[in-house]
């Protein structure tokens, strides 16, 4: 229990480690309680996530006063950064890209979607879903992160009729091995340069481990979308993407390691499309598409069903590959605006007693991929609206706004949901909740090579994201592995991949996941569906990573 400080020091506040008892296993499973509040009352009790959300925020709150001293003001302001944080950059990316997809519902032009994919996917749903959860959601994730891939694939998988539910489930797996690399990798090298290392060598690391998994994943994707009958009759398929995109993984890192996710996942879009000319599946009759030999689209029909998601990787593409005669990458950064969070920055210190970086919140406007989300939205809603067929495919630039207002109104638990989540997390990331967590795994000795996975699954399933896993944990994998003689790189690679695996179970990625495919309120039930593949998932990195810090690899993990 905490102790009365002078009133002059009341303002500055450092997060300890061994607030409670001056114990560092008692102080995390105090630290604990919120997170084990929210997943009891939404898995169990079935509250509404939003009011799980606020519960477990108002319980974090008084734990950082009364366990960890944290005083009342910063408590509060810490919880508006991480409020803010939830709108822009997550909500504002999440609603750009929900409006993304209801113009195709909106137009009439996502059943021509379904019928451009049938072609693809040999008329069978399965194959398709396989496709767009594993491969394209890897593109979006490896260009733009945040949110973003999650809520169009989903949506894309819905709208070739499978269950909403299911959807959402199979892009929340398929998506969670590229999350280390996405964004640009910007998880890998938060991870690396925090923890005293190369980027582009813990990419290299993580590589060596993620194929492994890039080779399961597709396998388990089609356990979910139809069990065994599902995993026997399309394995080929599978097998053919998952070691395409796992090759990727391996060699791309050594390339250029930012653009992982995006050349593995294109290497595995078109192995899947060339396997599947040569290839034809069984298809059951419930998970076969038909289109009707007359109102099979013709090329016109076929590009504007496509326009929405082909133009906006184009744009998000762009905007961070760009470099000729200009790096439009840094120049959209360049227009950031470093905010230092009133109450926080200045007074919450780290351990050396200089002020913590993480109370600045980085305003991102032309550099957030919402932004060009919504101008790929403005763009797709003037080429329909001019290409409009009345009774068909009647669109119109009033009916596209009309359509924004529509998606806005149907997301707003779910943006309440996320700002209640990004608030939790920054109480108790700034009051030291969660690295008490981390110090307390990382105390286990002999045994944290199989557990250090697990801190970068914490941290990502508190916080929503695989970078703040790294700026959170970084620093304690890499001394923890000086203490225990392991390789830091080992660590930090793990740290990463683990906090893609924890992003399935993410609070802020069920909201987004069920409001993409319209299924407001069900989080606890894909929470049930997703949570035993996101454990699986990680006790079989743990093996691996346990595995490669015993040096049982020989030379295949680089010197």
């Amino acid at each position: 229990m905490p102790f009365a400080r002078p009133a002059a020091l009341a303002a500055f506040f450092t997060p300890s480690t061994t607030a409670v008892g001056r114990n560092v296993f008692l102080t995390a499973a105090v630290g604990l309680l919120p997170l084990i509040a929210f997943f009891v009352l939404m898995g169990v009790l079935k509250v509404k996530t939003h009011w799980c959300s606020m519960i477990s925020l108002g319980l974090a709150a008084v734990i950082a006063i009364v366990f960890f001293d944290m005083p009342v003001a910063m408590t509060a302001m810490s919880a508006t950064q991480g409020a803010i944080m939830g709108l822009i950059p997550i909500v504002y990316i999440i609603v750009a890209a929900v409006w993304l997809y209801n113009l195709t519902e909106a137009s009439g032009r996502s059943a021509d979607l379904r019928a451009v994919f049938n072609a693809i996917g040999k008329g069978d749903t399965r194959a398709q879903a396989l496709i767009v959860a594993f491969s394209f959601c890897g593109l979006l994730e490896g260009l733009a992160g945040f949110g973003a891939p999650v809520a169009i694939a989903a949506a894309m998988v819905a709208a070739l009729g499978l269950p909403k539910l299911k959807s959402a489930v199979v892009v929340m797996v398929g998506n969670a091995i590229n999350v280390g690399f996405g964004a640009m990798a910007i998880p890998t090298t938060t991870a690396a340069r925090l923890g005293g290392q190369e980027p582009v060598t813990v990419a290299i690391y993580m590589g060596r481990l993620t194929w492994i998994l890039c080779a399961v994943i597709p396998i388990v994707l089609l356990f979910i979308l139809d069990g065994a009958r599902g995993v026997k009759q399309l394995w080929p398929l599978a097998v053919v993407a998952g070691l395409a995109t796992g090759a990727g993984h391996f060699l791309t890192p050594s390339l250029s390691y930012e653009l992982t996710a995006v050349l593995a996942s294109l290497l595995g879009l078109a192995a899947s499309y060339v396997f599947l000319l040569l290839w034809t599946p069984t298809t059951p009759q419930e998970y076969r598409s038909e289109v009707k030999a007359d109102d099979v689209p013709g090329r016109e029909r076929v590009i504007l069903a496509l326009l929405p998601y082909v133009l906006v990787v184009v744009m998000i593409a762009v905007t961070k590959l760009w470099t000729l005669g200009v790096n439009l990458n840094d120049a959209l950064k360049g227009t950031d605006v470093a905010i230092q969070w009133p109450g926080v920055y200045g007074r919450l210190l780290d351990a050396a007693g200089r002020p913590a970086t993480s109370a600045v919140y980085t305003l991102q406007i032309l550099s957030n991929p919402g932004t060009w989300i919504f101008l790929t939205g403005l763009i797709v809603t003037i080429v329909y609206a001019a290409r409009s067929v009345p009774g068909t495919f009647e669109m119109s630039v009033g009916k596209g706004l009309a359509t924004l207002a529509s998606t806005c109104r149907t997301l707003r638990l779910a943006v309440l949901t996320i700002v209640s989540v990004m608030a939790l997390a920054y109480v108790m990331n700034f009051s030291g909740q969660t690295t008490a967590i981390g110090a307390a795994l990382a105390a286990t000795g002999a045994a944290y090579a199989f557990l250090s996975p697990v801190l970068g699954w914490i941290g990502t399933a508190v916080a929503g994201s695989a970078t703040s896993a790294g700026a959170l944990f970084a620093n304690l994998q890499a001394t923890a592995a000086q203490g225990a003689g392991l390789d830091p790189r080992t660590l930090l690679a793990a740290n990463t991949i683990g906090g893609g695996l924890g992003k399935i179970v993410s609070p802020q990625n069920l909201a987004i996941a069920t409001t993409a495919v319209d299924a407001p309120g069900q989080d606890a039930e894909v929470l049930r569906k997703v949570a035993p593949y996101s454990l699986g998932l990680l006790l079989a990195l743990c093996a691996l990573v346990f595995i490669a810090s015993q040096g049982r690899l020989g030379g295949y993990m680089p010197s």
